[in-house]
């Protein structure tokens, strides 16, 4: 098998009538199975729920999660087959990353970082003692 591991981008969308719980269950086990699998979660980015722009299986809502993580190739069938069982999942969307991508993503978090460093100093700025 060969060792070379790809970035991938997932978003999924968990149905919106599930508890929180069930939802932090479901964002765990979609972790562990790819950890488990060879691979290793760069960043996991929830973006709570949102209303659907069209009703899946009757349902108005979705909670989105947005991941990225490197795996081999050949983990990402399997982890789509969990995905596809699970009735909790409404859509899923993987996409390897290219270097377009990569660029955008590597930009996207030294941006965030330079944002927190800003909000840290001004936390340190604001007066209280």
């Amino acid at each position: 098998m060969a060792s070379n591991k790809y970035q991938y981008e997932l978003t999924y969308v968990i149905s919106g009538v599930v508890q929180q719980n069930q939802v932090d269950d479901i964002v765990r086990k979609v972790n562990h199975f790819i950890e488990s699998n060879g691979g290793d979660v760069l960043e996991v980015d929830e973006w709570g729920n949102q209303r659907l722009a069209y009703e899946i299986d009757r349902k108005r809502s979705g909670y989105y999660v947005n991941m990225y993580f490197q795996a081999p190739g050949s983990l990402i069938q399997r982890l789509e087959n969990e995905l596809e069982v699970n009735d909790d999942v409404l859509r899923y969307l993987t996409l390897r990353m290219d270097e377009k991508m990569k660029r955008h993503y590597e930009k996207r978090k030294q941006r965030r970082a330079q944002e927190q460093a800003g909000e840290e100093s001004s936390d340190d700025s604001d007066g209280e003692e």
